[in-house]
């Protein structure tokens, strides 16, 4: 008796395994990285800088340094690499930045029409490579990485994205986000192929846009190409494509109701700010302060401290019920007013996608419903690490209710272990690669040989000043 009940504990134990051990593996994860890395940083909101506050403090000129003085800058620019020093949102403020800042938003500019006809064009590509069948299970992040690949690939470019470029970019991105996420280890030589080709183009003269003088070498230019726009833009366009079609996935009726009005501007874009604020694609965003800021009441913030802006927890300040998906709450909302910044705040490097985005989003998920629902009951983080399974169905076909059904409850049964799993393999490598970051210290060693405007410091200088 006592061994049948201890087999049957161990048994129960075992099938809830996915319900309390990657909670518990998660916790842990976050005490090994602050063990590795030390306690850096002051998160914001806080008891002195509450969320009515964040925007200030975010917008406060000495809020301005961006990776010179932060233990956190290491791990970024490792996962960032190859170029992390000339990525614009590495860059230190200054010339630099400034004239890399103007050069992007040149290329991501365009007629709105425009540029939500070339969006849908590059969805309507890659979706009729998705075949006849009528249905078929994928990842949402897999099947949207080679429509931002095209994308921005014309952007740059100015011409159609042939398939082996469309590959070596989503190799790229693929690369640099599972790195990120911790469920891959990176693949340097598959980042390096994508290098190689930009420096190739560049060589031929192959890029119609003036690139700016301050990124002094080809190599320096080709980095800036590869991670303003064929990592970062691909993967963040990806990932928000993901959280939108998962969202819409997940609420049949909502689904319906944007199929049926595609052209209703406005309640696609309240279902885009409401996804956007429960799962926004920044978690923390780290700036150094340059100078000392008080903004009274024990705010109180010398240079050199790092500041840690809390996306999620800002978003989740000022809403009634801010745990409800809910994007009614957005018919009475003004997105300036609310406590929303999907893509950070005006004064402090604001995304320069801003305007581009919610342009394009729009343009591809109308080509997406037009095409097929979507059916999925898997869980939804702002991380998303599973990548969105869902289950893609043609319009035109008509599979009976209970095959649906079954399909959903393999993705949500298939998720629960496959998070089990996940979770421990991100404990492993998430851990490997905060090491290795850290013994490799790419920012201080970069700092350490250069100002902060990329010049080398002359030997015997001091490597900190400006």
């Amino acid at each position: 008796m006592k061994r049948s009940g201890l087999l049957a504990g161990a048994g129960a134990l075992a099938l809830s395994t996915p319900y309390w051990l990657p909670r518990a593996v998660v916790a842990l994860r976050v005490r090994v990285f602050a063990g590795i890395n030390g306690p850096e940083g002051v998160v914001v909101p806080n008891p002195e800088v509450d969320a009515d506050r964040f925007a200030e403090l975010y917008a406060h000129p000495a809020a301005d340094g961006r990776s010179k003085g932060a233990a956190l800058s290491d791990l970024f620019w490792y996962w960032l690499s190859p170029g992390p020093e000339v990525h614009q949102e590495h860059l230190e403020p200054g010339p630099r930045y400034d004239a890399v800042a103007r050069t992007t938003t040149a290329i991501l500019a365009g007629a709105g029409p425009e540029l939500s006809a070339a969006a849908t064009r590059c969805a309507a590509a890659v979706l009729d490579e998705l075949g006849p069948d009528g249905a078929g299970l994928v990842r949402l992040r897999d099947l949207m990485m080679p429509v931002w690949a095209e994308f921005f690939y014309g952007l740059v470019f100015r011409e159609p994205c042939p398939a082996p470029a469309r590959r070596l970019i989503v190799d790229n991105a693929e690369d640099v986000v599972n790195s990120l996420k911790n469920t891959r280890l990176r693949h340097m030589r598959r980042r390096e192929r994508l290098t190689r080709y930009l420096l190739d183009r560049l060589a031929a003269g192959d890029v119609p846009h003036d690139l700016p003088a301050e990124l002094a070498t080809p190599l320096d230019r080709a980095h800036y190409l590869q991670g303003a726009f064929f990592n970062t833009a691909v993967v963040q366009m990806s990932e928000a494509m993901a959280h939108l079609l998962l969202v819409l996935a997940q609420r049949a009726d909502l689904q319906q109701r944007l199929a049926e009005h595609p052209d209703d501007d406005r309640d696609l874009g309240n279902v885009m700010n409401e996804t956007l604020r429960m799962y926004p694609l920044f978690g923390i965003a780290h700036r150094i302060t340059s100078g000392d800021i008080d903004l009274g009441d024990g705010a109180r913030y010398p240079a050199g401290t790092v500041l840690c802006f809390d996306y999620p927890a800002y978003h989740a300040t000022g809403y009634d019920d801010p745990e409800v998906f809910d994007p009614e709450r957005w018919n009475e909302l003004s997105a300036r007013a609310a406590h929303h910044i999907p893509f950070g705040v005006a004064a402090n490097r604001p995304c320069p996608a801003w305007r581009l985005a919610p342009l394009v989003m729009r343009a591809v998920t109308r080509e997406v419903l037009r095409r097929y629902t979507l059916h999925s009951a898997v869980s939804h983080t702002r991380s998303i690490p599973h990548r969105a399974p869902c289950l893609l169905v043609r319009r035109d076909h008509r599979p009976a209710p209970y095959r649906i059904a079954a399909a959903r409850a393999f993705l949500r049964t298939r998720d629960r272990w496959e998070d089990v799993g996940r979770s421990l393999v991100q404990l492993g490598l998430g851990t490997a690669m905060v090491l290795d970051a850290r013994r490799q210290g790419l920012a201080r060693g970069y700092f350490a040989a250069h100002d902060t405007q990329g010049r080398p410091v002359p030997e015997g200088g001091c490597p900190y000043r400006s």
